[in-house]
């Protein structure tokens, strides 16, 4: 049998990522797991908005994005978590996404990662690459990817 005492799900706060955390809950609960909760400001997201290459980023800055996320996951847990019976950690990380996910999940000792994915493909997917598909492949643990209900299969 199977031990899972720590489970990872990264968040985003969309209504995608509020699915897959039917399916964290659902496995801290058979597991009697602890559950950590991660968001990651994406620090490479203040050089897309420069309008040349050497510009100065428009918009806030880093330090005001991850204050932004920390009231954002305040709002999150009390809204999605409150009734949770289970240890909960919550975190604001800063950096890539994928690899902030990874360093946590290692840093942790994590036993899965349960995280929604987009499901985007073709050019969409060359353009803005997937978190979800590099956590996956480079995670030093098992991933649990999970679509959106609505998403339609399409065979290619």
């Amino acid at each position: 049998m199977i031990s899972l005492n720590r489970i990872l799900f990264p968040t985003d706060f969309s209504e995608l990522s509020l699915n897959a955390l039917k399916y964290a809950r659902s496995f801290v609960e058979t597991f009697k797991a602890e559950l950590h909760v991660v968001h990651v400001v994406d620090e490479a997201a203040l050089y897309w908005t420069a309008v040349a290459p050497n510009s100065v980023p428009v918009g806030p800055s880093i330090d005001e994005l991850t204050t932004l996320a920390e009231s954002d996951m305040q709002r999150f847990a009390q809204a999605n978590l409150d009734d949770l019976k289970a240890p909960l950690s919550t975190e604001v990380l800063t950096g890539r996404p994928f690899m902030e996910i990874i360093r946590y999940a290692r840093e942790k000792s994590i036993d899965l990662v349960v995280l929604g994915t987009h499901g985007r493909s073709g050019l969409r997917h060359v353009l803005l690459g997937s978190v979800a598909e590099k956590i996956v492949r480079k995670a030093p643990c098992p991933v649990l990817t999970i679509r959106h209900p609505d998403h339609e299969f399409v065979m290619p």
